[in-house]
């Protein structure tokens, strides 16, 4: 098994370990590709570099002390008397062994508040044990229990002040990680963005659409069932195809801001054609249609699984009419066309106000004074959000619900 020899708590300073703890963060996120940014599940994604990338505080397990046979040497000594003259003596050179939990960097670091003492070290991080090494020149098992007990606190002293720098580090691990993402997505985003303005197609891999013609089927993927769950017949939409469903529509929306041609004197159901023109195309083994009956009444857009008819997304669009009325829209969603089945659902808002600005924050902020309101999650563009709601009946259902907003200025 590997060991590292190393100084005890004084190879690295704090700062220095957490410059080099985030840049390892910043490298192995930006390492993703853009595909993988823009699709991937962010809770599930930061949770994991959240746990990848703290530590665990350190505890050495005293009582779990092994001491090996010593190894006798002898060495060459030089008298002090008056007349100086070498001998040979035995010298017995012993190793202790201790187990410890936690994360085996802790022991190079040195805290900012050190104690001034240190011992060289092996730690075999595959045993988690960490070791000592010692001589004495008797056979004496006092000087023997002193030398062992006075290496041990070189050793460790330092063990609880590096615990406090592990807790602290953890404790901004998760901003560093929500700082670092949202900078490599926005940066994805606004490039994706900018493609679209100048009208050039990106890498056909990207699991986007940026041009509505020769729209390329996305394949939904065998679901895995997890251990020790329950078989439901119902299928349900991965959350990568979920994200691909928003961001088609956001990107077909923004399109057709720029092209009043698409949405002048239209209504609300000449509008949802337009999405739905692009999402009947998009995915296999799926349907999408408008104005169908669902529960107790017909919601405007509803993506089937084409082999047994059930839901896999529900949306609805609505013009603009204020808050009240906004209010409306999620009752109306959530009471008359959500069953327990549907969890993946979209509220598609045109907006004609001049106001555009003010009608998202406004829509934002209404969204959280809902009853059926649990939680927010970070927003998929300026006009995107993304929050988690709770069917009526049923606390414990959450639904994942988009707003999404777009600017239809009857006036441009």
């Amino acid at each position: 098994m590997y060991s590292t020899k190393i100084k005890a708590f004084a190879e690295v300073d704090s700062f220095s370990a957490e410059k080099q703890f985030e840049a390892n963060i910043k490298k192995h996120i930006e390492a993703q590709s853009k595909e993988y940014i823009l699709g991937v599940d962010e809770d599930e994604f930061k949770e994991y570099m959240q746990s990848e990338y703290s530590v665990e505080p350190l505890k050495v397990y005293k009582e779990s002390e092994r001491i090996d046979k010593p190894t006798i040497r002898k060495e060459k000594f030089t008298s002090r008397s008056y007349r100086e003259h070498e001998y040979e003596k035995d010298v017995y050179y012993f190793t202790v062994h201790y187990k410890f939990t936690g994360s085996s960097v802790l022991f190079k670091i040195r805290p900012s508040s050190w104690t001034m003492t240190t011992y060289e070290i092996s730690v075999n991080d595959a045993k988690k044990e960490v070791t000592l090494s010692f001589k004495i020149y008797e056979q004496d098992a006092e000087k023997f229990k002193r030398e062992k007990a006075g290496i041990y606190s070189s050793a460790f002293t330092n063990l609880g002040n590096v615990n406090v720098f592990a807790n602290q580090w953890n404790s901004r691990v998760n901003g560093i990680v929500n700082r670092m993402f949202k900078q490599t997505k926005d940066k994805f985003l606004k490039e994706n963005d900018f493609f679209t303005a100048i009208n050039i197609s990106t890498n056909s891999n990207t699991e986007s659409i940026f041009t509505v013609p020769s729209i390329k089927k996305a394949i939904i993927p065998q679901p895995k069932v997890g251990k020790g769950k329950e078989f439901s017949s119902a299928p349900t939409m991965a959350k990568k195809m979920y994200a691909d469903i928003l961001k088609v529509i956001y990107d077909a929306g923004k399109s057709m801001e720029k092209k009043p041609a698409l949405y002048s004197g239209k209504d609300e159901e000449g509008l949802r054609d337009q999405f739905l023109f692009i999402l009947e195309t998009r995915y296999e083994s799926v349907t999408a249609t408008g104005e169908t009956f669902n529960k107790k009444g017909k919601t405007d857009i509803i993506l089937k699984y084409s082999e047994d008819s059930s839901n896999v997304f529900v949306a609805e669009c609505k013009f603009w009419k204020g808050a009240s009325e906004f209010h409306k829209a999620i009752n109306q969603l959530f009471d008359r066309y959500l069953t327990w089945r549907d969890s993946k659902v979209a509220l598609i808002f045109f907006v004609t106000n001049k106001d555009f600005s003010k009608i998202i924050l406004t829509a934002d902020k209404e969204c959280e004074k809902h009853e059926y309101f649990v939680s927010r999650k970070e927003k998929n563009g300026e006009s995107s959000f993304s929050y988690k709601f709770r069917l009526p009946n049923d606390k414990d259902k959450e639904v994942y619900l988009e707003l999404i907003l777009f600017h239809f200025d009857e006036n441009n």
